[in-house]
């Protein structure tokens, strides 16, 4: 059974394993405080229908939480350990959401699926607010393939060992504005990642979605190319894998080892 991705922008995917729907850092409105989509069509109300949902830190570009209130009733939420006490809105949504709070190293099952939890390079906080301090993550998950989705990274030591053995990449190649630090991957540095991970194939995400409102004509290369120089990059770093470059609402079927 190969793996399906559907990219709906942002960090926002689904993954289809196993029979399991797996929806990743869910952002799916039109605008989110100084955000406003700038391409693509907003999701469908059908993009919120997940068995479980994956969010990789307490930024509220993926944790947000008026998209977290569109789920079902019921659905499975994995969190970084400490993001209920950190984010209040949370607990207003733990009686209708099943919250699960893992660490790295830990894994949650799902029917055939197991969603393992890995290190991530990244500031976890909830900012502007308070000093709580939750590590962000990265996820995998393994049915019939092993799909790494990273949310938010930089390279670090011991990435490749930490994630393992993967077929498909989800990696961020770009940002929300003009301006990444290091703790993000760019395109170069998602190619670089690749060399490490050598998945089969890889889906760029995290760029060309949302950008400050006003900042249009601020270094406008940063919205619109980390997708094409991810591919270009790619090509020339890691010449094996598959790189699938999806429109917003696109989706791929992808054969897994």
């Amino acid at each position: 059974m190969p793996v399906e991705v559907t990219w709906w922008g942002h960090a926002t995917a689904t993954v289809r394993d196993s029979g399991v729907t797996v929806l990743t850092d869910p952002l799916l409105v039109r605008r989110m405080a100084h955000l406003r989509r700038r391409r693509g069509p907003l999701p469908p109300p059908s993009a919120a229908l997940a068995d479980v949902v994956l969010v990789s830190h307490l930024h509220a570009d993926h944790l947000h939480l008026g998209s977290l209130a569109l789920l079902a009733p019921d659905t499975r939420v994995i969190v970084p350990r400490g993001a209920l006490r950190a984010v209040p809105g949370l607990r207003r949504l733990a009686p209708v959401l099943r919250f699960d709070e893992v660490a790295e190293g830990e894994c949650v099952a799902v029917r055939d699926v197991t969603v393992r939890a890995v290190p991530a390079a990244h500031d976890g906080r909830r900012l502007p607010y308070g000093p709580q301090r939750t590590p962000a993550l990265g996820y995998v998950v393994e049915g019939e393939g092993r799909t790494y989705f990273a949310g938010d990274t930089g390279l670090f030591d011991g990435m490749a060992e930490a994630v393992g053995d993967v077929d498909v990449a989800l990696l961020p190649v770009g940002g929300w504005g003009p301006w990444l630090g290091e703790e993000h991957l760019d395109a170069e540095r998602a190619a670089r990642a690749l060399v490490d991970l050598r998945p089969r194939t890889a889906v760029p995400v995290h760029y060309g979605t949302y950008w400050p409102i006003g900042m249009d004509a601020v270094r406008p290369h940063e919205f619109h190319a980390p997708g094409d120089e991810f591919v270009r990059k790619a090509g020339a770093l890691a010449p094996a894998v598959t790189v699938h470059r999806l429109a917003h609402g696109e989706s791929v079927r992808l054969g897994v080892a």
